[in-house]
Formats: C-alpha cells, sequence, structure tokens
C-alpha cells in the first residue's frame, strides 16, 4: 500500500534511475540524485527538528528546491515553502504563522532568511547536501508516517489580511495526482513544462508526476512569458509535451501575438496535452492555442488549494467559440462534489448551489487556525448517519442540461442592486463577447448604488454600454465604465479584484 509520497521517489529512483527528473537551465538532476539529495537533506532536518513540525524553506527556483522538499518529508516533517520574489512583509507573515523552528535556505537567500526576523535553526542546502546519509535515522522517521501526516503548508490569501496555511497530508496529493494521471495518462517519454512558482499549489503536479511516471520536468524561467517567441521556442527545444499551466500563463503569449503571424511563427513543440485551471480562461485566446495545436487534447480544470490542486476537469473536445461557456465539468477520482443551496440543501437539476467536495484528497485544514478550518471544513450534509468533511469553496455552480458542471462566479461576489441579486460574472461574460475588450471586471459601488465595469481593450465606453443594454437587463448595465491599460495582478497573475474593489469604493 503507498502510504506517502517517498514511496513513488524510491521506486523512480530504482527504475529510472540515471534518467534526468529536473532541469532548470542551469543544472539538471536525475532520478537517483534526487534521492540522494533528498536523504542528505532529510538527514540534516532530522537533527534539528522533531517529527511532525514545519521547516520552512527559503530557496530559489531550481531542481534541489523539490530535494529540500522531498527531504523535509523524509525527516517526518513538512514544507511551508517562501517564493523569496515575494515582497518581504508577505514572507515574515508566513513565517509568523507557520512559526517554523527550522528554515532551509540556499546560499543565495541564507542572508535574507535573517533580515526576516528568523532566528531558529537556518540549515544552509549546499552545505547539507554534502552530510552522508543516515538511512537508519530516516528509516525511524518513516515508520512514523502515515497517509495523514502532513506534507506541505501552502500560503493563500486570507480575509483577515494574513495569509492562511492550507495544511495538506501525503495522501491528499496522491489522490490527487492519481485522480488526474488517470485523465492524462503520462509515461516515461513525456516532458512537462512547469511555469508555476515552486511554492504554489499548481507546481505540485510539476514536481511529482515525474516520480509516478518516469516524466521529466523542465523549469522555464520566468522572463520567457514576457517574451513569447522565446516561450515557444524554450518548449520545442526542450521537447516539451506537456503543460499544467494557470490559465494566465496560456493567455499571456496568446495575447502578445505568438500565434498571430504564421510566417514568424517560432517551430512548435510536440504538445500532446495541455490542462489549465485558475481562472476563467479567455475563449479567443484559447482558441489561438487551439488553432495553433489542432491535435493537443486541451483540458479546463477547477479546484482550490484545500482540495489539493484541481478536483473537476473537462476535456474540451472541439474548437471553443467566443459565446460559450466552457464547463468545469466532472470529478476527478477520488472526489465527490456536492451543490448546496443556502438553506443546507442538495440543490436539484438545473438549481445554483455552493460548489462543496468531498473525499480523501481534501486539505486538513488550515494551519494554527481552528477558527477558519470550522468556518470551511464541515460536516456533510449528504449524510445524517456519519461524520463525513466537506469543503465549501465559496464558489457557486449548478450542473447544466448536458450533465456538466458550470462554474457561476464567487458567492461574495453577488451584489444586490434595485432588489435584485445579481452575478458580476454574469456581465462580465456577456461584456467579454464584444470585439474590442479584452478583458473585464464588474464591481459595484454601494454608497453610490452604482454597477462599474474595469476593462482593457478598444472599445469604446459607449460601445460597451449599448451592447450590454441591448443583451442584458437594464438593472444590469454598468453605470460607470473604466478603460485600463492594463487590469492590475497579484503576483500569481491572477487579476487583483480586491484592487479594483478599492478604487470602486473610493470613487
Amino acid at each position: 500500500m503507498i502510504i506517502s509520497i517517498l514511496s513513488y521517489l524510491d521506486r523512480a529512483a530504482a527504475l529510472y534511475s540515471d534518467r534526468t527528473i529536473y532541469t532548470d537551465g542551469n543544472d539538471e538532476i536525475s532520478f537517483a540524485q534526487l534521492r540522494a539529495a533528498a536523504a542528505s537533506i532529510g538527514t540534516v532536518t532530522a537533527s534539528a527538528e522533531k517529527e511532525e513540525r514545519p521547516v520552512a524553506v527559503l530557496t530559489g527556483r531550481h531542481v534541489y528546491t523539490p530535494a529540500c522538499y522531498l527531504g523535509i518529508a523524509m525527516a517526518g516533517c513538512f514544507y511551508a515553502p517562501m517564493d523569496p520574489g515575494v515582497p518581504d512583509s508577505r514572507l515574515r507573515q508566513i513565517l509568523d504563522v507557520a512559526d517554523p523552528d527550522t528554515l532551509i535556505a540556499d546560499l543565495e537567500h541564507a542572508d535574507k532568511a535573517r533580515e526576516l526576523g528568523f532566528a531558529g535553526n537556518l540549515i544552509i542546502m549546499e552545505e547539507a547536501l554534502k552530510t552522508a546519509p543516515d538511512e537508519k535515522v530516516l528509516a525511524e522517521r518513516r515508520a512514523s508516517i502515515t497517509e495523514t501526516t502532513p506534507l506541505y503548508i501552502l500560503f493563500t490569501s486570507g480575509s483577515t489580511g494574513k495569509p492562511k496555511g492550507v495544511l495538506t497530508s501525503h495522501q491528499a496529493v496522491i489522490c490527487y495526482l492519481d485522480g488526474l494521471q488517470e485523465v492524462i495518462g503520462l509515461d516515461d517519454t513525456d516532458i512537462l513544462g512547469n511555469q508555476a512558482p515552486l511554492d504554489y499549489i499548481a507546481a505540485i503536479r510539476d514536481m511529482y508526476l515525474p516520480l509516478m511516471t518516469g516524466a521529466k520536468t523542465v523549469m522555464l524561467h520566468p522572463n520567457e512569458f514576457a517574451m513569447p517567441q522565446n516561450l515557444i521556442g524554450s518548449l520545442h527545444d526542450s521537447g516539451v509535451t506537456t503543460l499544467c499551466w494557470s490559465a494566465t500563463g496560456l493567455e499571456i503569449p496568446a495575447r502578445l501575438g505568438v500565434f498571430d503571424d504564421a510566417g514568424d511563427m517560432p517551430a512548435l513543440p510536440p504538445l500532446r496535452r495541455v490542462v489549465f485551471s485558475g481562472s476563467v480562461i479567455s475563449n479567443p485566446l484559447l482558441r489561438k492555442w487551439q488553432e495553433a495545436f489542432p491535435d493537443t487534447v486541451f483540458i479546463n480544470q477547477y479546484g482550490p488549494t484545500e482540495a489539493t490542486g484541481s478536483c473537476t476537469y473537462y476535456v474540451i473536445d472541439h474548437t471553443v467559440q467566443d459565446d460559450e461557456i466552457i464547463p468545469i465539468g466532472k470529478p476527478y477520482r477520488h472526489y465527490l462534489i456536492d451543490l448546496i443551496t443556502e438553506d443546507g440543501r442538495c440543490a436539484e437539476a438545473g438549481q445554483t448551489g455552493e460548489i462543496c467536495v468531498r473525499g480523501p484528497a481534501l486539505a486538513l485544514g488550515y494551519y494554527d487556525a481552528p477558527e477558519q478550518t470550522a468556518k470551511s471544513f464541515v460536516t456533510s450534509p449528504v449524510h445524517s448517519h456519519w461524520r463525513e468533511p466537506m469543503y465549501k469553496t465559496g464558489d457557486l455552480g449548478r450542473i447544466g442540461d448536458d450533465g456538466e458542471l458550470y462554474f457561476l462566479g464567487r458567492k461574495d461576489r453577488q451584489f444586490k442592486h434595485l432588489g435584485h441579486r445579481i452575478e458580476p460574472e454574469e456581465i462580465e461574460q456577456k461584456a467579454a463577447l464584444l470585439d474590442g475588450v479584452e478583458e473585464c471586471v464588474c464591481t459595484y459601488n454601494t454608497a453610490r448604488k452604482a454597477i462599474c465595469l474595469f476593462y482593457k481593450g478598444s472599445a469604446t465606453p459607449k460601445e460597451i454600454s449599448l451592447f450590454l443594454r441591448a443583451e442584458l437587463p437594464s438593472f444590469m448595465a454598468p453605470r460607470k465604465l473604466t478603460a485600463m491599460d492594463e487590469l492590475p495582478r497579484l503576483p500569481n497573475g491572477k487579476l487583483d479584484r480586491k484592487k479594483l474593489e478599492e478604487l470602486t469604493q473610493g470613487r
């Protein structure tokens, strides 16, 4: 029985010993070298830290960062990754929430760890890698690991102003990857192109699917996303067959025109599958990818960090049109999805409800935050005779006539205007159908009782207003339209809706 991700590491190191598992443009590491590096890191970590304790990791985007993560797991601990590129204030908040006694940093970021105020055990990665593994100690630590032992804490934004640490077990990660692998079918000839930061939920696919399948992961340089010709060229030169990216990551090169001029298009990589998630993708931009890669399978995913990645998927079997809404589909194996109404009932066919997730791939909860955990991880109302945990996503959905699940937006973005309950996503989806609107965000000024729309594109406010008044009921038509050169974004590339809300309320 597979209990931990470490079993996959051991198996892969034996099966694919000398084959490369990760490359970052500067270095590469084989499966056997990864296992050895993790054992060295684990040995040093075990000497510094007790079992089932968080260990912070402040390292760069390189092949040894996953070795640090796996080494911490070998020591029976769980890792709390920190991206050195985010603001120091955010890193201090992460340290405050995780409260680790031990932190692993590479030489490049060791001084930064102390500057952040960390006063505990500081392990220098390069020095730890020189340590001979103590397999006896590691075996003792391994014996205490169960399926529900935490593997990591990943941090998401919190409504209190402090990040929430989502604590996730080995079992949850294995279940998600097993469900994903059943759909995409990677093998040892595949090469993944890693886009996500290594402290981000999407990166677990790129780091750990190779352990299950023998595939290889190429860590792409973030700067290449600003130079789409170089990006596509790198994917081609590396022989990338699989992308598991954020929707934003796909949109950027398409928006910058990499597929627009067939005569100037770089040599294309041999893509077999493209899996995307994180936000609603622009249909026209997705279509550019589909037209450039007509034989590639495109898969839309949905799911929060609290569900260990993505819990539903939809295989897109046609070229998308501007006016269609792409479903988020059906649950992966190991997941169950319920739509729960405001009065706590399961939604009937065609009825809107909050998307709630059950199954063994759920996170354990929020680290050191019992009240937040109790609010979001509740007892499922589906069964009355036993307790089953259920995560409330805060997202709204409904089952369409085609039997697929559709995402309808955030429950907490609803507003009431002129007596009507309005979903801003409906206005955004309609506005996006107009030529000249590349992307947009709808907000509501509560003081002035006015619907607002921020957008990027060549259309004029008058053109958008006339279009929406023809497409929507009059009470849903935005009163204030604002063109922007670029909509504000968060460090992970998602739209910064909070910033736009602040701009709205400040008017």
